[in-house]
């Protein structure tokens, strides 16, 4: 970002002040997080049983929907299943509903089974959209790092690597995947794209994704998309390697013409930003750390988290406009 090129004098430089116009209503969205009316809603009361299977074997006493509602309590409330257990009990007893209760077993078994229904990611604007891509690392269950430097042992399990792509409209996750920390971020392009239904206008991406492999992962979704990654310092020219248009080819150019900020400026790599802000709000209301130990479980509760973010973010979403300095 420009900022790092004025390192040095970064303490002459005034921290932009932004405020929200929409404080009521951000107020009362924030408020409303906590209210279980929007976690536990009457659709999922309603399909609780899981409809009856015309094939041999046991059946299914809870439905997915209600596997999921559990499971969103427990994201957002921050609960292990045992007291999501007790959670839901004391709700459906409130309610006045004789409803049976799954166990903390039973959560655990279906969590790694569980699916993601169609419809459960935001809905695609009219029109292409810009995505912005990045991915941040969770820590798992495991030995810590007091215990490591202490005792001088080393955890077999280290980390999660959550990649997300965000909608740079309206700041909604639209794809997520969660791999093992060796896997690296342009391998992930193709599997996040996969998840968008709709148009592509733009993709931005950090250095990390700078290559061949993303471009054609992009231009295959989307042939027409704008693709803004900044190449390496050490760059070359790619002969076509690209696919055409080559844009990498005019980035590198560009750069070597004008400079690295001034292409930062006229590409709008500025908004790349954008996914650091849902990153963080991730980690915050989310948690840093994943509470499922088995890699499928993991996976489902990275899902739910997204669901869950989207859903706060669209009963509180405030507006900021930047403060105008005063003129000395």
């Amino acid at each position: 970002m420009p900022f790092k090129h004025n390192a040095a004098r970064r303490h002459r430089i005034g921290k932009m002040k932004f405020k929200v116009t929409n404080w009521r209503e951000y107020e009362a969205g924030l408020r409303r997080r906590g209210s279980l009316t929007l976690w536990v809603t009457p659709e999922a009361l309603a399909g609780w049983h899981a409809p009856r299977r015309r094939i041999c074997g046991g059946q299914r006493r809870y439905s997915d929907l209600a596997i999921e509602t559990a499971l969103t309590l427990a994201c957002v409330f921050s609960l292990p299943l045992r007291q999501t257990e007790g959670f839901i009990g004391s709700i459906l007893d409130l309610l006045g509903l004789q409803l049976p209760v799954p166990d903390h077993t039973t959560l655990s078994r279906r969590a790694q089974k569980w699916e993601r229904p169609a419809g459960r990611l935001p809905s695609m604007p009219d029109g292409p959209i810009h995505v912005l891509i990045d991915s941040t690392g969770l820590k798992i269950y495991g030995a810590g790092q007091r215990l490591e430097a202490r005792h001088g042992t080393r955890s077999r399990r280290n980390w999660r690597k959550l990649h997300l792509a965000v909608n740079a409209g309206n700041g909604d996750i639209v794809a997520e995947t969660l791999t093992d920390q060796t896997i690296d971020d342009p391998a992930q392009v193709e599997p996040l794209l996969n998840q968008i239904d709709g148009e592509i206008g733009q993709f931005t991406a950090d250095g990390a994704y700078d290559g061949s492999p993303t471009y054609r992962a992009v231009l295959k979704h989307s042939d027409t998309a704008n693709i803004v990654i900044p190449p390496r310092s050490t760059a070359v020219e790619s002969n076509g390697d690209t696919g055409p248009p080559d844009q990498r080819d005019k980035h590198i150019a560009a750069i070597a013409k004008d400079g690295r900020l001034k292409w930062q400026v006229t590409t709008g790599y500025g908004k790349r930003s954008l996914v650091k802000t849902a990153i963080g709000p991730y980690k915050n209301l989310i948690g840093r750390r994943l509470r499922a130990r088995s890699f499928p479980a993991q996976q489902t509760e990275v899902a739910i988290g997204c669901i869950v973010l989207n859903r706060m973010l669209a009963c509180a979403r405030p507006n900021s406009v930047r403060c105008q300095e005063k003129q000395a």
